[in-house]
């Protein structure tokens, strides 16, 4: 079953990202990429890291009439910052994998819809 791991960034997260000292910011990237080395099998999209909510463009469509603003699509404290997209056997097998995801404290699992 393949599903999209949405990686979820709080204001906090960023935050205390942000205040870590280079060699830090570096231990963490490096854990970032051994966890994607050690599910290589199952990610089916090596996925990408998102720009800032601040650059999004959101197009609302209402009734045939597309209304397009600046900013991300809900106003929160949470972002989508990622997103890589897996093959695994069921939700279980998803589960265990994201538990031991070492960066941002949200992921949103969402099952992809075979066309």
């Amino acid at each position: 079953m393949k599903y999209v791991l949405m990686f979820i960034e709080t204001e906090q997260f960023a935050k205390d990202f942000e205040a870590l000292a280079p060699a830090e910011k570096e231990a963490a990237y490096r854990r970032v990429y051994q966890w994607f080395d050690d599910h290589a099998d199952k990610i089916t999209n090596r996925g990408s890291k998102l720009q800032g909510a601040e650059t999004a463009t959101t197009v609302r469509l209402d009734g045939g009439v597309a209304m397009t603003t600046d900013g991300p699509f809900i106003e929160g404290k949470e972002v989508v910052s990622g997103f890589t997209e897996i093959e695994v056997e069921d939700l279980d097998e998803a589960l265990r994998m994201v538990r031991t995801w070492p960066a941002c404290p949200v992921i949103e699992i969402r099952p992809v819809t075979q066309m």
